[in-house]
């Protein structure tokens, strides 16, 4: 499974709406993989949720990725924390939080797909959450692991610069969160 270069990130906390509608209209904008985070929910609920989303992905071939090993057998993409243990079985796509070059290698080594590397710039979705890497700490850290996700304060404007630091692709969360439509200026700053 190769997931495209944007995965847009949930967190409830910061829709002006409810999670499914914001997530639709980040779909309708282009959005075709979606990482479920809210871990706060009760596995139940949180499972809940993920069908709802999956229903809104499926008209467009989109990916629903289960952020988390709890709750994660069956599931075709999972995203790890930093300190998230391995899933058995493992899942058809698999990545891992990373913040370090001693992360990025463990990511490697495990045969992840990916890894989310965080934070490139500071952002207000998790304040204190740093230091932040700049686009040079991003290109130093590339090579240490899977391919990258760049994540942590990333707008569209922002996008060429990682993707020329080795970034192949962006993962964005508050920014999307609070406005879907920016899905069109990230996707059009990846193909620009």
């Amino acid at each position: 499974m190769n997931l495209p270069r944007l995965l847009v990130l949930t967190d409830r906390t910061q829709c002006r709406g409810r999670l499914t509608a914001t997530v639709a209209a980040a779909v309708d904008a282009g959005a075709r993989a979606v990482v479920l985070r809210e871990k706060d929910l009760p596995l139940a609920e949180r499972a809940r949720l993920a069908a709802r989303l999956q229903a809104l992905l499926d008209p467009v071939d989109g990916v629903l990725v289960w952020a988390g090993a709890a709750g994660s057998t069956g599931r075709a993409a999972v995203h790890l924390s930093a300190a998230d243990p391995l899933p058995t079985p493992r899942p058809g796509w698999l990545g891992r939080s990373c913040h370090s070059a001693a992360e990025l290698a463990r990511a490697r080594a495990e045969g992840c797909d990916a890894a989310f590397l965080s934070p490139v710039f500071l952002t207000a979705s998790k304040p204190g959450h740093g230091p932040a890497l700049g686009l040079a700490g991003l290109a130093e850290l590339v090579p240490h692991g899977p391919p990258v996700f760049a994540l942590g304060g990333i707008g569209p404007d922002d996008v060429p610069g990682c993707l020329a630091a080795g970034a192949r692709g962006v993962a964005v969360m508050g920014g999307v969160m609070r406005d879907p439509s920016s899905v069109r200026d990230h996707l059009a700053a990846l193909t620009g």
